[in-house]
């Protein structure tokens, strides 16, 4: 397993990374996403775990063993960055064999390991092809199978899928999830998606300024952000006060169950926790705009002294100023705190 205690690195007198302290690997959560915003030290973290950015503290250890004076080619350790970096001189089959090489490999042990590796990103029999006449996906394929090539103890991926269009993504989002499973290595992925953290990883460590905010499992994450900061980040666009007695939240926009104790929290609002329906809490529509799936209107509720708006969303588009009936989603509510 791997554990970070306390690594802090700077650059001059900035600090990218701050006392960070987490654990990777463990058998019932192997995979770790750190999600953040751009600029906020994950990837410098990645570097460092590598090996590839000095500690200015704190220490890098793998199954106990300090790394500090462990160079980054012999830590056991595969690294995946956003652009694949291949060698454009090798075909496929040269760069997934590249690290093999290194390790000494025999020819006939290296042929089939590349055939296996080629065969579970979904690239069988593309050995000989160039490089360049790859797709964005298929080299970042290739990327993954010459870091899971010499059986490495930990991978290390950096916005793998982020250079790629959307609908790339997203297809190589699930194969990427099959294929960290099926090579059964630990692996911490840095990225800024939401939706990858929650598909690719098992937990998920949300960084801001250089700190770890929040480590918890996806589902866990966003039902219970731990400050109104992380829940913004995570696409909580609307905060609401809300009195909780016997799992049941009373806020301006009416109840809805929960999972927490008695007391006073916020519940954090985003796209689908308010839903127009028949009964349910008056809101005056402030405007509406046309989706591809219907209409995203915008209403105000009276909060106290104040209105609280938030979005919801319809098939037919209400005129602005007319009234309706909102009421939360319990599935799409987060309590925060």
């Amino acid at each position: 397993m791997l554990s970070i205690n306390g690594a802090t690195v700077r650059y001059g007198d900035e600090t990218a990374v701050r006392g960070v302290s987490l654990d990777v690997g463990a058998a019932d959560a192997p995979v770790t996403a750190l999600l953040g915003p751009s600029g906020c030290g994950k990837s410098t973290l990645l570097r460092a775990v590598a090996g590839l950015e000095p500690l200015a503290g704190g220490a890098v250890l793998f199954d106990g063993a300090d790394l500090a004076r462990v160079p980054p080619h012999r830590r056991g350790f595969g690294m995946v960055f956003q652009d694949g970096q291949l060698f454009g001189h090798r075909d496929v089959a040269g760069n997934v064999r590249y690290g093999l090489e290194r390790q000494g490999w025999a020819r006939a042990e290296a042929r089939d390991r590349v055939e296996e590796l080629l065969d579970l990103v979904g690239l069988p029999g593309a050995g000989g092809r160039p490089v360049g006449e790859l797709s964005g996906g298929q080299q970042q394929r290739v990327a993954l199978a010459r870091a899971l090539a010499p059986r490495p103890r930990l991978l290390l991926l950096d916005e793998p899928l982020s250079a790629l269009d959307r609908q790339l993504r997203d297809r190589l989002a699930g194969d990427l999830r099959r294929i960290l499973r099926e090579a059964g290595t630990p692996a911490l992925i840095v990225t800024h998606d939401h939706g990858e953290a929650v598909e690719l990883a098992d937990t998920v460590a949300v960084m801001t300024d250089g700190e770890i905010a929040q480590v918890d499992r996806p589902a866990r994450l966003w039902r219970r952000p731990r400050t109104p900061e992380i829940a913004r980040f995570l696409g909580y666009t609307a905060l609401v006060d809300a009195a909780v007695e016997a799992r049941q939240a009373d806020s301006a926009l009416g109840r809805v169950l929960v999972d927490c104790p008695d007391g006073r929290f916020q519940l954090g609002l985003r796209p689908g926790s308010v839903v127009i329906q028949a009964r349910g809490v008056p809101a005056r529509v402030v405007r509406s705009v046309p989706t591809v799936d219907g209409v995203r209107i915008t209403v105000a509720v009276a909060a106290g002294h104040h209105e609280l708006e938030a979005e919801a969303f319809a098939d037919t588009p209400p005129r602005d100023g007319d009234t309706v009936h909102v009421a939360l989603n319990p599935r799409r509510v987060a309590v925060i705190g």
